[in-house]
């Protein structure tokens, strides 16, 4: 299913072993840290990426609360935290290569690791299958 900006919903990357959240974010959890980026569809939606901001390293955010911000040529997007927890790194090289958030969302261009703070919240996360319904992929 092609649309009308030329994303091919059906084709887009969303790997089964990942958690999603409804503002695009993937979550990668190992034991009790998560590490954190933004999807391959909220990439190709934002376009070319050209800077990542990240300033609340060793912070203690909740669930929900702005992270970060994700600036693309035309666009600056706000960083949700998926869940509750403190901010224990941010991925150094997105300062100098932001791209890769667009040529590897899941790889490369992860965004930032989490120590989860309540483990529970993981449970209110999309599965793969939800979020394909989410972005009206098949």
């Amino acid at each position: 299913m092609s649309t009308s900006d030329g994303l091919n919903r059906n084709t887009m990357s969303i790997p089964q072993e990942l958690k999603y959240t409804k503002d695009h974010e993937w979550v990668k959890v190992a034991g009790d840290e998560v590490t954190v980026g933004i999807t391959d569809f909220a990439q190709g939606e934002l376009g070319d990426i050209v800077y990542v901001e990240v300033e609340t390293v060793g912070e203690t955010l909740d669930q929900e609360t702005i992270f970060g911000t994700i600036e693309a040529v035309k666009t600056v997007s706000d960083l949700f935290m998926p869940i509750s927890g403190e901010v224990l790194e941010v991925n150094a090289d997105l300062e100098s290569n932001p791209e890769s958030i667009n040529s590897d969302p899941y790889g490369a261009g992860w965004i930032v690791r989490i120590k989860i703070q309540d483990d529970s919240q993981l449970d209110g996360l999309l599965t793969d299958t939800q979020y394909k319904e989410e972005i009206g992929a098949q």
